[in-house]
């Protein structure tokens, strides 16, 4: 059975190389303000479990030196030293560019933060951090997905996945696109478009004929952004690499009022056991330089966006005999956006001392992971059925000052 969300995925996806616009497909595209001023939900994931003591460093805990004789990162004033925070955290020199709008009180971290299913396995932290259901591997939707409205009019790109696939995330039963580039989306091959016209746009099946205009209204939109072409503001570069280009296509399909509500992007590469040093420095040049520049960007736009961050779980505390960390535990969110309460790392501090970790060797989470999508949810979203998003959850608010 072919739904509306598989045609979505696959369809436009297999159609990325045709060639014209179905005639009976008379969907307006790029109507002005489009968005009709709903927020909008950026959702990145650090794939491979990033080194959250070493993003946003508690340079102020003595155990951290102890720990990491090699790898610790200098106390703020020191030659390589990190960018105070608070007076106890500091940022990764790395991640200077994002260090003003921490200034400017539009970026937040929140600390000791992740899942309470506790494993060392990639592929289950990312499957229950992305279904939202940690411990359980039978759920078969993820998190965002379910997150979406129930809107009959919300445009077929309300939510999108940059990739070649759809993301964990975003898969379910409302509508969500897969796009792995906009600028090399075309249509070419006038032949194969009306062939899928002909066998779906006019099915006798009606929601397999609902589902094929809409596959065709995506197509459409995507189409008519990629023709318009993009220049960044504010004389912005977006970083090399795989993240951004992502943060730059979101921003394009943002700012063609496309009705984009959630967009997903992902950056691997992050499992540092060996000389790690220098891999997360040139990680975190990138992350840093390619959220900056959507940042800014945007300019007035990220009034209606928060941005939020995720990794499946951390690092261990000491590092390693290769100058790397191995499979911890609790991690760093980071939020940033026009309405987050910034200037600030949120959670509580468990402390690095033997005695205050996890299983003698990790970094305690204090703050599970739903706690801050559910009041980026609430807060931004408008999102109030919290028991439908996470399931067998009872969301606490604990984390609903994130957002002001």
């Amino acid at each position: 059975m072919l739904n509306r969300r598989v045609l979505l995925q696959n369809g436009a996806l297999s159609l990325f190389g045709l060639g014209i616009t179905p005639s009976w497909l008379t969907r307006a595209v790029g109507a002005p303000s489009a968005t009709g001023g709903k927020k909008i939900l950026v959702v990145v994931f650090q794939r491979g479990a990033a080194d959250g003591l070493n993003m946003v460093v508690p340079y102020g805990e003595k155990a951290y030196y102890q720990s990491r004789p090699n790898l610790a990162l200098a106390q703020p004033g020191k030659e390589k030293g990190v960018l105070d925070l608070d007076g106890f955290f500091g940022l990764h020199p790395a991640l200077a560019p994002l260090s003003p709008i921490f200034a400017d009180k539009k970026l937040a971290f929140v600390h000791a933060s992740g899942s309470p299913a506790y494993t060392r396995s990639h592929f289950d932290a990312q499957d229950y951090m992305e279904s939202g259901t940690p411990g359980v591997k039978s759920t078969r939707d993820g998190w965002l997905n379910r997150a979406l409205p129930e809107d009959a009019k919300a445009s077929p790109v309300q939510a999108v996945g940059l990739g070649p696939v759809l993301p964990r995330a975003l898969a379910g039963s409302r509508s969500a696109v897969a796009l792995n580039s906009v600028r090399e989306f075309q249509l070419r091959d006038h032949m194969a478009a009306k062939e899928y016209e002909r066998r779906y746009g006019k099915s006798v099946d009606a929601a397999l004929q609902e589902a094929s205009k809409e596959t065709f209204a995506a197509i459409e939109i995507l189409e008519s952004v990629r023709r318009a072409g993009y220049q960044p503001a504010n004389g912005v570069q977006y970083p090399k690499g795989k993240l951004g280009r992502s943060m730059e296509q979101i921003a394009q399909l943002i700012k063609g009022n496309v009705g984009l509500e959630v967009a997903f992007a992902d950056m691997g590469g992050w499992d540092h056991h060996v000389n790690q040093e220098l891999l997360l420095d040139r990680q975190l040049k990138e992350f840093g330089a390619a959220l900056a520049a959507f940042y800014q960007d945007l300019g007035p736009r990220m009034e209606q966006v928060v941005l939020v961050t995720m990794s499946e779980f951390g690092r261990t505390v000491r590092e390693n005999g290769t100058r790397g960390t191995d499979h911890g535990h609790a991690n760093v969110m980071m939020l940033m956006g026009a309405n987050v309460s910034g200037g600030k790392v949120h959670g509580r501090w468990p402390g690095l001392e033997r005695d205050q970790l996890h299983e003698g060797r990790d970094l305690a989470v204090t703050t599970d992971f739903r706690e801050v999508l559910g009041a980026v949810l609430q807060a931004h979203s408008g999102q109030t059925d919290l028991a439908r998003v996470f399931p067998g959850y009872s969301y606490q608010g604990a984390m609903r000052r994130l957002l002001v």
